[in-house]
C-alpha cells in the first residue's frame, strides 16, 4: 500500500528543490560571468606580449588590476610583533649569528627580507654580493641572481643555463634589472601559472616526477617553490640544485649533502665544515596542517579580492596578517585579534629555542676554537665538528624558513630541539677534549654584545668592506642602468 505523501511535506519538497535549483543557477551564473570576464580581458589585450617578457611595466594595461596591487609589494609599511616588511638588521639585533657564519658572506650583512619589488634593489646593495669593479671579477655567480628578477629565464635562454650559471655575478648587472613579477610565475601569451626556472622541474624529474602533471590548486604553491626552498651551487659550474633526491625533510637533506661531503664554507672559528640553509619555505610548509588539507601559498599569501565585480588574486604578496579578514577568516570564525594573537604565541614559543640554541651554538664555536689552539688534534676534534655541523643546519633550516614556526609548529620545534641537543653535545665533546689536553674550568668568552664587537672577534674589516660597496654603487651599479636604458631592457619611467 502506498503512502501518500502530506500536504506539507509536498511543499517543503517543492521549496527545497526551488532552493537548490536556484543554488545551481546561481552558481552557473558565476561560472559564466567568470568566463566572460577572462574572455573580455583577453579580447580587449591591449598590448600583445609573446615570448618571455621580462619588462612587468608591460603587462600593465592588460591586467590592470593584479598589476596595480603587484606595485604595492613596494610598501615596507606592515609591522607585525615579529618583523614585517621593513628591512630590519638582524645581525644587529641578534650578533651571535655573527659567530655562527664566521667565514661566510653572512656574517657582513643579513637583514628581513622586504617585498618582491626590492628584490634586484636589495642584492645589488647587501655586502654579501661584493663589489665587483669590473664584469670579470667579485666573488659570487651569476647563480645568485637566480631568483631576483624576470629576466633571469631570458638570460638562460640566451646563454644557456649551464653558462649563465657559470658566468660572474657582475657580468650580468646591465641584463637583471627587472624586479621580480609577471613572467616568473605567468606565461605572457595566457597568464597560465608556469615553471620558469629549471631548478624545481629537474628536481622532481630525479625524484620520478612529471611537474606538468601538477593541478592548479598545487601550481599555486610551486611557482613560489622555484624560489622559496632549499638550494645549494653544485660543482665548479655553480649549478643551482635542490637537495631533494632523499626527500625533503632536515634529515634527509642532510643525508644528502653528507653523501657528497658537501659544505657550503669552512667555519672561521671552529673549523666545522657547515652548511647554509637558504630558505626552505616550501618544504616546511608542506609539512603543516595547511598545506595537508590542501591549502596553497596563493590562498594566504595572495587572497582574492574583488574590484567592479572582477574577482581577482591580490599580487600585494605579503604577510597574511595583514589581511586577517581576506586570508585567515576565509576559514576560521574567531576574531581578528584571537587569530593574530594564535601566530604570535607561536612564534613566541619557537624564538625560546631558537634564542637558547643560537647562544649554545655561539659558545660552541669560540670553545672549539680554543680547543685547537690548546693543541686539539683533527681525530680528537672530528666529534665536536659533526656535532656543529648537525646543530646548526637544524637551526639555519628553521630560521631561514619565513614563517615556519607558523607554516608547521610541530617540525618547526622539533628541528630546533634536536639542533638544541647537537649543540650541547659539541660543547659536552669539547669539554672532553680539553681536560684530555690538561685544561679544566670555564673557556674564556670574548664581547660580542653588539654586531660590530662580533665581526670585529671573527677578524672582518668592514670599514673596508663598506668602502668597496660604496665605490661599487658609485661606480659600477650607474654604468649598469645605463646600458640597461639604452638596451631597452629597463622602461624608463617618467
Amino acid at each position: 500500500m502506498e503512502k501518500k505523501i502530506k500536504a506539507w511535506q509536498g511543499w517543503l519538497l517543492f521549496a527545497g528543490s526551488m532552493i537548490v535549483v536556484f543554488v545551481l543557477g546561481m552558481l552557473a551564473a558565476s561560472i559564466n560571468e567568470r568566463r566572460a570576464e577572462i574572455v573580455t580581458i583577453f579580447n580587449n589585450k591591449k598590448t600583445e606580449i609573446k615570448g618571455i617578457e621580462s619588462r612587468n611595466e608591460l603587462f600593465a594595461d592588460n591586467y590592470p588590476r593584479e598589476y596595480n596591487t603587484w606595485l604595492q609589494t613596494a610598501d615596507t609599511s606592515f609591522q607585525s610583533e615579529f618583523n614585517g616588511n621593513q628591512m630590519v638588521d638582524v645581525l644587529a639585533q641578534r650578533p651571535d649569528m655573527v659567530i655562527l657564519w664566521a667565514g661566510y658572506a653572512f656574517a657582513k650583512d643579513y637583514s628581513t627580507p622586504r617585498g618582491h619589488m626590492h628584490a634586484v634593489e636589495d642584492i645589488i646593495h647587501t655586502l654579501r654580493t661584493g663589489a665587483p669593479m669590473s664584469d670579470t671579477d667579485g666573488p659570487q655567480p651569476a647563480t645568485c641572481w637566480a631568483c631576483k628578477s624576470p629576466d633571469v629565464p631570458r638570460m638562460m635562454q640566451s646563454l644557456g643555463v649551464e653558462n649563465f650559471y657559470k658566468t660572474k655575478w657582475g657580468a650580468l648587472g646591465s641584463e637583471i634589472v627587472n624586479p621580480i613579477g609577471c613572467a616568473d610565475c605567468h606565461e605572457p601569451e595566457n597568464m597560465n601559472l608556469q615553471i620558469s626556472r629549471p631548478g624545481l622541474i629537474e628536481a622532481f624529474e630525479r625524484q620520478g616526477k612529471d611537474i606538468k602533471k601538477a593541478s592548479l590548486q598545487e601550481m599555486r604553491s610551486l611557482v613560489c617553490a622555484q624560489c622559496h626552498v632549499e638550494y645549494f651551487f653544485k660543482g665548479d659550474g655553480k649549478y643551482l640544485t635542490f637537495p631533494w633526491d632523499k626527500g625533503m625533510t632536515v634529515e634527509t637533506m642532510e643525508a644528502y649533502y653528507d653523501e657528497s661531503d658537501y659544505a657550503d664554507y669552512t667555519h672561521a672559528l671552529s673549523k666545522a665544515p657547515m652548511l647554509k640553509a637558504q630558505h626552505p619555505d616550501y618544504e616546511l610548509s608542506q609539512m603543516g596542517i595547511h598545506a595537508q588539507r590542501g591549502v596553497a601559498c596563493a590562498d594566504c599569501h595572495m587572497p582574492y579580492m574583488s574590484e567592479g565585480g572582477v574577482k581577482f588574486s591580490d599580487h600585494h604578496i605579503q604577510s597574511p596578517l595583514a589581511m586577517i579578514d581576506r586570508t585567515c577568516q576565509v576559514c576560521h570564525r574567531e576574531s581578528e585579534e584571537t587569530l593574530r594573537n594564535n601566530v604570535y604565541d607561536r612564534q613566541r614559543k619557537a624564538n625560546e629555542i631558537r634564542n637558547r640554541l643560537e647562544t649554545e651554538l655561539a659558545t660552541a664555536h669560540i670553545e672549539a676554537k680554543f680547543a685547537w689552539e690548546k693543541g686539539a688534534s683533527e681525530t680528537q676534534m672530528k666529534p665536536v665538528m659533526k656535532a656543529l655541523r648537525a646543530a646548526q643546519w637544524r637551526w639555519d633550516f628553521a630560521v631561514a624558513s619565513h614563517g615556519g614556526s607558523f607554516h608547521a609548529p610541530q617540525e618547526f620545534q622539533r628541528i630546533l630541539g634536536h639542533g638544541l641537543d647537537n649543540a650541547m653535545q659539541a660543547r659536552l665533546s669539547t669539554a672532553k677534549v680539553l681536560a684530555s689536553l690538561g685544561f679544566s674550568g670555564d673557556v674564556p668568552m670574548p664581547d660580542i654584545s653588539t654586531k660590530e664587537k662580533a665581526q670585529a672577534y671573527i677578524g672582518l674589516d668592514m670599514a673596508t668592506e663598506r668602502k668597496q660597496k660604496d665605490e661599487f654603487m658609485k661606480t659600477i651599479v650607474p654604468e649598469w642602468l645605463k646600458k640597461a636604458k639604452a638596451n631597452n631592457r629597463l622602461i624608463v619611467k617618467n
